[in-house]
């Protein structure tokens, strides 16, 4: 693709940057802006810029957040007993989205994965652990990719939490193994939250 202008040229290889956007969709959004007025441009550009260095991290779940603690923690009509794990903060959006869960989360922002050399060292266990310990919990929602990685890290986190007395649950299979969450239609998700099984049914594949 040609371009009379570095600067049109630049601006669509930052947009076609992004994950799913092709140089024609990168040119079109780019001549969307060109044609706009400034402030539209500058209001545009301030929001990406604002988002991406004020964003934090919730203390307590490492949900994205405005604030050091989530709304979603800092709200006292959640379950507070009970803990969904999820692997980043895109599976919250997509849970969330369904309406039919109603408790807290933590995200491990990422799996275990040998391979890829990522081991438990590397996730967001120890805070976990701290949450359980402070004696309020009672369930634990795997709510993981149904993929090697994401077995492997629920039968991780099955074992360490096992002492503590607690309730392990996972998410029904209603979504096919090797899928994302993230992908997953919100009614499939939503019943496989409300018909989650025990984790000693996900064991043994029923």
């Amino acid at each position: 693709m040609d371009f009379s202008s570095k600067l049109i040229e630049e601006a669509v290889n930052a947009f076609s940057s992004l994950p799913g956007i092709g140089k024609k969709t990168a040119l079109r959004l780019v001549i969307h802006l060109l044609q706009s007025d400034i402030q539209k441009t500058e209001k545009f550009s301030h929001s990406l810029l604002k988002m991406r260095t004020e964003i934090k991290f919730c203390t307590n779940c490492h949900n994205v957040s405005d604030e050091n603690i989530c709304n979603i923690c800092s709200n006292q009509r959640r379950d507070n007993t009970t803990i969904c794990v999820v692997e980043n903060f895109r599976d919250i959006l997509s849970i969330e989205n369904t309406h039919h869960y109603h408790g807290t989360y933590h995200v491990l922002d990422g799996l275990i994965s040998p391979i890829e050399g990522i081991g438990p060292d590397k996730l967001n266990i120890p805070s976990l652990i701290n949450r359980i310990e402070k004696g309020e919990v009672k369930e634990l929602i795997m709510a993981l990719n149904p993929t090697i990685d994401g077995d492997t890290t629920i039968f991780y986190l099955s074992k360490i939490v096992s002492k503590y007395g607690i309730k392990i649950t996972t998410i029904a299979r209603g979504i096919s193994f090797g899928g994302e969450l993230e992908y997953v239609d919100d009614i499939t998700l939503g019943r496989s939250i409300s018909a989650r099984l025990p984790f000693e049914n996900y064991l043994s594949g029923q």
